[in-house]
């Protein structure tokens, strides 16, 4: 008979059928604390909603020229500007103008009340007319008179007329030419008067000087207009600025100590405000032959390579004056990017390269500057688009919007 007290080592076997509730809750916190984790990562990646950027297209080296070798800024300015006013002070009857009108050579811009100045067209052409009747009366009188002296020099050579009958008649011819010259130099003289006359009328019709666009209208109906400021102010001066578009350039100040640098004919690049990402090819004209000694500045002119309808006068200018490619030297840039596309981590130069919605941080090797450019030597290829604002919130593979 057995005991059944007895210790039986069966009982220390581990029964492996038995149910582990335990360790499965265990594995069930473990892989929840998995996926908070997961979902933390990717929000902290992720930047939780997208960023909005500004981005820039990088542009091929070669698009942007040579490299800069001086800065200036300034002001588009025309060549051919006008403030078109009239020749004589009068009231403005119609103004046939506009701000933004293009006009062209000879065109009517305005009209003054030629009230007066009509009154003495009229009159002085009616006396016209009358010196020119006269001359037709006294040419009637002379052919008489003429025909008068004919019959007697012929009485005159029977013996029927006297001397006396012809030295009358001769006398009667002499004084009705001298008469008829006399009405000749009137009639001269009142045609002078008469063109006079209608000069002085035609002052009161203002035309355009040449052929642009109308900026500014100066002048109302009823205003009192003068070549002279006169009237205390009250007068007007001008009816509309014409501005001849075609002959818009760059104005610039360059620091006199850079002079040297710059000459006719010499490269350059405009960057107008308004449009910062426009690169505009431009071409020194003129250097002015003198010095602002107040400024210790020179006068620069540049002309467009090509003009375009979104450059207005008066808008301000960057010029990033070049070197000619052929005297450029070391290596050749890659691609040319704005400066603000490019952050710096660690001393070493870095962008965000966005693509599908997305931002793809590189390292890159940055050249010389260009203006506010720079160039990229390795790491950027033309054409790709890049973060220019925000940079500071960006990280690698992060969601971003593309500002429109």
């Amino acid at each position: 008979m057995t005991d059944s007290t007895k210790p039986d080592l069966a009982d220390l076997r581990i029964d492996r059928t038995a149910p582990d509730r335990g360790g499965r809750r265990l594995l069930v916190v473990a892989a929840a604390a998995l996926v908070v984790i997961a979902v933390l990562a990717a929000l902290l990646v992720g930047g939780g909603a997208p960023v909005t950027v500004e981005v820039a297209v990088a542009r091929p080296a070669d698009a942007a020229g040579s490299s800069t070798i001086l800065n200036a800024s300034g002001y588009v300015e025309p060549r051919r500007k006008s403030t078109v006013a009239a020749k004589i002070t009068g009231r403005v009857s119609e103004v046939l103008v506009d701000e933004g009108m293009a006009v062209v050579e000879g065109q009517v811009l305005a009209r003054l009340d030629d009230s007066d100045a009509r009154r003495r067209y009229e009159a002085i052409s009616a006396e016209r007319d009358v010196a020119r009747a006269a001359i037709d009366e006294l040419e009637v009188n002379l052919g008489d008179a003429e025909r008068t002296l004919r019959r007697i020099r012929e009485l005159h050579a029977d013996g029927v007329a006297s001397i006396q009958d012809l030295d009358t008649a001769t006398a009667a011819v002499d004084a009705l030419r001298a008469r008829l010259r006399v009405a000749r130099s009137s009639l001269d003289a009142a045609e002078a008067q008469l063109a006079v006359a209608a000069q002085d009328l035609e002052n009161y019709t203002i035309r355009a000087p040449f052929a642009g666009i109308a900026v500014s209208k100066d002048a109302q109906p009823g205003e009192m207009v003068s070549p002279v400021s006169a009237g205390g102010g009250f007068t007007r001066t001008g009816i509309s600025t014409i501005v001849d578009m075609t002959s818009l350039e760059i104005e610039v100040d360059v620091n006199e100590s850079h002079i040297a640098k710059v000459y006719p004919g010499q490269p350059a690049e405009a960057v107008l405000d308004a449009y910062p990402e426009w690169r505009i090819p431009a071409t020194v004209r003129t250097v002015i032959p003198t010095a602002d000694r107040q400024k210790a500045t020179v006068k620069v002119r540049l002309g467009f390579d090509e003009l375009d309808p979104r450059i207005l006068p008066d808008m301000g200018v960057k010029v990033a004056f070049r070197e000619p490619a052929a005297d450029a030297s070391g290596p050749l840039a890659k691609s040319v990017v704005p400066q603000a596309a490019v952050a710096d981590e660690d001393g070493r130069p870095v962008v965000f390269v966005v693509n599908d919605g997305a931002v793809e941080r590189r390292a890159v090797t940055a050249g010389r500057s260009r203006g506010s450019d720079v160039e990229i030597m390795a790491g950027v290829s033309p054409g790709e688009r890049l973060a220019v604002t925000g940079l500071e919130q960006l990280s690698d593979g992060m969601r971003v919007n593309v500002k429109q």
